[in-house]
């Protein structure tokens, strides 16, 4: 895990389950964004990780975000999602989505948003959970005076 200057990507895409995403509608969040696809071993590996991390932190505020690259038709990501019981959004995204997160050099590719929507922390490769577990938390503890407008807008949800 590397730090990164700020950068504050500008995206918005439309989850496999209907919904839309977008920078700020995830702001006043922490977001793990992953860039991953069905065909990339590493990517398939770790995505069990990548549940628990969602299921773990998502009460805290921390969204987990997919950005699957497969450009074959989407059933196939909707199968490989079920088969696998991953329940956080998962996009189907273009060159200019991952092009906002300053493109990627490998599969998979975790970027680490802070409340504000910047990028913190970039992984190249699979994820760490150990590792990445105390960047999270920090990054949850920080003060966000955005949060409580945020849960208001959700109207408290704990899912966007």
């Amino acid at each position: 895990m590397r730090e990164r200057a700020a950068r504050r990507p500008v995206y918005a895409v439309q989850t496999r389950t209907g919904h839309t995403l977008t920078a700020d509608s995830l702001r006043g969040r922490v977001v793990l964004v992953n860039v991953w696809a069905t065909w990339c071993p590493p990517c398939r590996a770790e995505m069990p990780a990548l549940q628990q991390l969602a299921t773990a932190y998502e009460a805290e505020g921390m969204v987990l975000l997919g950005l699957s690259v497969d450009r074959g038709p989407a059933a196939k990501v909707d199968a490989f999602l079920a088969e696998r019981g991953i329940t956080y959004p998962v996009a189907i995204v273009g060159d200019d989505v991952i092009a906002a997160f300053g493109g990627v050099r490998g599969y998979p590719t975790s970027y680490l948003l802070d409340r504000d929507g910047v990028v913190r922390h970039t992984v190249m490769g699979p994820v760490a959970p150990l590792s990445l577990r105390p960047a999270i938390r920090r990054l949850l503890a920080e003060s966000d005076t955005g949060a409580a407008r945020r849960s208001l807008r959700l109207g408290g949800e704990a899912r966007p």
